[in-house]
């Protein structure tokens, strides 16, 4: 579903749009979505980024141009998630705070990754498959883990990095 009020820049490319959920948000120039896709309302998304199958954008978070999200990944934007308020009705937009989530241009975020609310992550950023990221991750750092540490640096092309990296992983 595509609701009337999305935003959709030029050349934005929806994967199967009959499988995507898309409301009240704001996508980029060449922009690419995958199916199975939902980005809610408030959602900014820049020009250039691919946000791959099965992957959910929140309200409150913000994609800056060229930003790559895998498959499966998750955001979140409730640092006390509940579903009824204090008297015991069900909660309403007043009765939680949406926190900002902000993705900086050319970062990526991995497969199946969860970002919590209220976090930035920096430019040229890579983060790892599976990762829980649950404070800023600073620009060109590479995090893995649960939560995320800093085991590297993107600017750092070699193979010893890249092998270092996934030894890591493979040892969480």
């Amino acid at each position: 579903m595509i609701a009337s009020d999305v935003e959709l820049g030029d050349g934005v490319v929806l994967c199967q749009p009959d499988l995507i959920n898309l409301y009240g948000c704001r996508i980029g120039s060449g922009t690419r979505v995958g199916p199975f896709v939902e980005i809610q309302k408030d959602v900014e998304v820049g020009s250039n980024c691919k946000i791959s199958s099965h992957s959910f954008l929140c309200s409150g978070v913000a994609l800056e141009d060229g930003v790559f999200v895998g498959h499966g990944v998750m955001f979140v934007n409730d640092k006390y998630p509940r579903a009824t308020a204090a008297e015991g009705s069900l909660q309403t937009e007043n009765d939680w705070t949406c926190l900002p989530t902000t993705i900086r241009r050319n970062a990526s975020i991995g497969s199946h990754a969860t970002i919590l609310g209220g976090v930035t992550v920096g430019e040229h950023a890579l983060v790892g498959a599976g990762a829980v990221v649950t404070r800023d991750v600073p620009d060109y750092a590479i995090v893995a883990g649960v939560p995320a540490r800093v085991i590297g640096d993107a600017r750092t092309k070699t193979d010893s990095v890249r092998h270092e990296t996934s030894e890591y992983v493979m040892n969480l």
